[in-house]
């Protein structure tokens, strides 16, 4: 059996800047609105929240942004992550297609997560933050951040959607290991969370409840910011390490791309991995197809509307356009708990409307067929996310099967499954169900989309 090729890239290679693909787009993404006067923000609207650096990071058209030594620092304990080819998948495929993964798995965290998390744990530390609150969904932004709290010494309060806080209870004690607390959302502690347990006693939760209470903590306290995992421009823009460093690993394979598959929630893994590519590109280099794959039971890219909309359930944050399927959606309990978002972010819903990328969406056993089909010839055991992304890759190198091609498929492989084995314990006990959302209250949330003159 042909064994499958590393490609590590040495320490020195870790990149010096994240890339912005802000400068390279064709045009600007829309503006980000004011929740109150729908009005264009400004950078002090956003100070409650986050810190100045991470700001201008968010509104900032430069191509390249330094990464602080500190950051880079603690990026050398993973990174550069490897990029593998996977010969024994292609085996057991019978495809002329070469496929190679980027894996994130690597990480303390065990997902791609870090590579924000840190980032934005250094600057928040750096304004003389205190505390931080965020929302999870899996758990992987929430394990991600408690490490990088824990590094920086900050106090870390996350707000974990109920439905992934019961499925998930390894999560929770990955973040109380590391300092800390996880409470199930929707809870009592917030308004936001209050109001909806009185309409909803026994919801499930959503990534949009969720952020609505954690942006009411950092709002209403001044020593505590909030903390986001996907979605807005700097997110994106710290996880772009992850494409940067796989061109350097393609020119080691004297290889190139020419098909790239990332699952996609709030869409950063995704950007990650494939922006610096789409960015070579938009300025003169090789041409890709660009695919997200996302699940078919929160179909955001492929069922949602390209709107301005919240990104969160409460109406606590600003408004931006993104492909949404409004945010009183609650999709169902499926167990890729971090692509439960009713919307995607802008940039990588622009690049969508732009024509630079396709998208697709599976169910969730399907998923979990290619992710055990993977682990059996490669022997990681992919986070249901993640699944998402190998069902595409193995569907592209199945296309080239029977169409004859000899294309380079590249994937990310954004986290391991370690923490998610009842996931498949009930996939292989036949227990784990294709879900479908409520077609009557997906129409209800988009009917609700706020009236936007801008648009």
């Amino acid at each position: 059996m042909a064994d499958t090729v590393k490609y590590v890239l040495e320490e020195s290679k870790i990149p010096k800047a994240w890339y912005n693909i802000v400068a390279d787009l064709p045009t600007p993404p829309p503006p980000v609105l004011h929740p109150g006067t729908l009005q264009p923000i400004g950078p002090g609207d956003l100070a409650p929240l986050f810190p100045m650096a991470l700001i201008m990071q968010e509104v900032s058209a430069e191509r390249y942004i330094d990464i602080p030594e500190p950051v880079r620092d603690v990026y050398r304990q993973w990174r550069p992550s490897p990029l593998y080819r996977a010969r024994r998948l292609e085996k057991a495929l019978d495809t002329p297609a070469r496929i190679y993964y980027k894996y994130e798995g690597v990480s303390p965290a065990g997902s791609h997560k870090p590579n924000t998390a840190v980032a934005q744990a250094f600057y928040n530390k750096q304004e003389g933050v205190k505390r931080l609150s965020t929302e999870t969904g899996a758990g992987q932004w929430g394990s991600a951040l408690a490490f990088a709290g824990a590094l920086f010494g900050l106090e870390v309060k996350v707000y974990m959607v109920k439905v992934s806080y019961q499925q998930k209870p390894y999560r929770k004690a990955l973040m109380e290991a590391w300092g800390a607390q996880c409470v199930a959302s929707p809870s009592t502690e917030t308004n936001a969370g209050r109001q909806i347990l009185k309409e909803h006693p026994n919801s499930t939760g959503s990534l949009g409840i969720a952020i609505s209470e954690a942006v009411e903590v950092a709002a209403t306290h001044d020593d505590t910011k909030y903390a986001l995992g996907s979605v807005l421009n700097h997110v994106l823009m710290h996880q772009t390490v992850i494409g940067q460093e796989a061109i350097e690993q393609f020119d080691m394979a004297d290889d190139y791309p020419d098909i790239i598959v990332g699952c996609t929630g709030g869409g950063s893994n995704f950007a990650g991995a494939t922006f610096p590519f789409i960015g070579a590109q938009l300025r003169g280099g090789k041409k890709v197809r660009v695919i997200a794959c996302e699940p078919s039971a929160c179909p955001s890219l492929t069922r949602g509307k390209y709107a301005y909309d919240f990104g969160d359930t409460g109406h606590l944050t600003p408004l931006v356009k993104m492909h949404t399927l409004g945010s009183t959606f609650v999709p169902p309990g499926f167990h890729a708990g971090g692509l439960r978002y009713h919307g995607m972010a802008p940039l990588v819903s622009l690049v969508q409307e732009q024509g630079l990328i396709e998208s697709r969406a599976y169910t969730q056993t399907k998923c979990f067929e290619a992710g055990v089909q993977f682990a059996r010839a490669e022997g990681i055991l992919p986070a249901p996310e993640a699944n998402h992304a190998v069902r595409g890759a193995i569907d592209e190198a199945l296309r080239c099967k029977r169409e004859g091609k000899k294309q380079t498929i590249l994937f990310n492989l954004c986290g391991h499954g370690h923490f998610d084995m009842q996931a498949y314990i009930d996939y292989f006990a036949g227990k784990l169900e294709d879900s479908a959302y409520d077609e009557k209250e997906l129409k209800a949330a988009m009917a609700d989309l706020p009236k936007v003159a801008a648009e």
